[in-house]
């Protein structure tokens, strides 16, 4: 039987005339590693903070584990949050710090000292225990504020974008630290990041907010290859969905667009809505850039207006009958492209996705 970790339903809270949560609906099943992803100022803090009883809803509701603790205080609610600023005591040693929130708790010295111990060594962070976390180097204080909450042996844990303020190989290796404890701990894991790369590698599930609402839940292959709308797509994945203008074309079977005319897929879901739309009728298009291929001499062309070298993989920008087009091409194609340059390609209709302009919702 499923049991759910979380439940907010209806989850509203203001600040003045700001709106941080606005009627948030999320569900959270036991064990999982669950991201909330969004860009800034979208209500992930907040609802963080929601969960772990440091922020009153005005409106809705907060179940932990089948219980109601909307009102109820932050003590008992088996919640620990780590914070995007690790929040250490610097006066304090590293063991210290691990042991305070079991000696606040009254838990008896032999079993601080334990505790203490197994979770360093778990963190591998023995080394630096008779240490003042200021000398240690920002992976190791990431590890010590992540002990901190793992000692008091959460049912939840909440990570505040925690990989802020490292730098990109330590961002890297705390990801995989991430998901290691996640499997060896086996708690449930709510995870908030504005990092498409971290919600992507580490969610097993992933809620996309956008202004205080939860748009999408999914998992990273659903919200890929089936966006509920332009805000979605234009999120997951990178480098961003290419949406283009369009409209129905004069055929049933055809929609224009700015560089040239594209055969409707009728495998697609969007297809019969394409199809009785009115001749003219206007649509947007979206397209991946990995899906946008090299043609030689054939289909649509473009100017290239950026060549973005990435390694193996080379980002080209195109500007097609003005539309702005981004292409990913492995290095051995982009080899000779330069600045200038026009380049024909084409893509294949049955991976393009089609949108109401009005809304940005997903069609078909």
């Amino acid at each position: 039987m499923t049991v759910n970790a979380l439940r907010m339903t209806g989850a509203t809270k203001s600040y003045g005339r700001t709106v941080a949560l606005d009627g948030l609906d999320l569900v959270v099943e036991e064990g999982r590693f669950f991201v909330i992803f969004g860009p800034s100022a979208v209500g992930k803090t907040t609802a963080l903070r929601t969960i772990s009883g440091l922020v009153r809803l005005d409106r809705g509701s907060v179940d932990l584990f089948g219980q109601d603790v909307t009102h109820a205080p932050i003590a008992g609610r088996g919640v620990s949050m780590v914070f995007q600023t690790f929040a250490l005591y610097p006066h304090l040693t590293v063991y210290n710090n691990l042991a305070y929130p079991l000696r606040e708790a009254k838990v008896a010295s032999a079993e601080v000292d334990r505790r203490v111990k197994e979770v360093a060594a778990m963190l591998r962070i023995s080394h630096v225990l008779n240490r003042k976390p200021t000398t240690a180097s920002g992976g190791e204080q990431q590890r010590v504020a992540l002990g901190r909450s793992l000692i008091q042996r959460p049912k939840l844990l909440l990570l505040d974008e925690p990989l802020t303020n490292l730098d990109a190989k330590l961002r890297h290796d705390m990801r995989a630290e991430f998901k290691r404890l996640h499997r060896e701990f086996g708690i449930t894991i709510v995870y908030a990041t504005p990092d498409e790369l971290e919600a992507l590698s580490m969610g097993d599930e992933i809620a996309v907010m956008r202004q205080g609402k939860v748009v999408q839940v999914g998992s990273p292959d659903e919200l890929y290859d089936r966006p509920r709308d332009v805000y979605v797509a234009t999120k997951i994945g990178a480098p961003a969905m290419n949406i283009i203008s369009a409209k129905r074309g004069r055929e049933a079977s055809t929609i224009e667009l700015p560089f040239g005319e594209v055969s409707v897929d009728p495998r697609k879901s969007w297809a019969a809505v394409a199809a009785d739309a009115a001749a003219g009728e206007s649509f947007l298009l979206g397209v991946r850039p990995y899906d946008l291929k090299l043609t030689g001499s054939s289909g649509y062309s473009g100017e290239v207006r950026l060549v973005e070298p990435l390694g193996d993989l080379t980002v080209v920008d195109v500007h097609a009958g003005g539309a702005e087009l981004k292409m990913v091409l492995p290095e051995a194609q982009a080899a000779g492209v330069r600045h200038g340059d026009r380049l024909n390609f084409a893509f294949d209709a049955a991976h393009a996705h089609l949108f109401r302009p009005r809304d940005g919702a997903a069609l078909g």
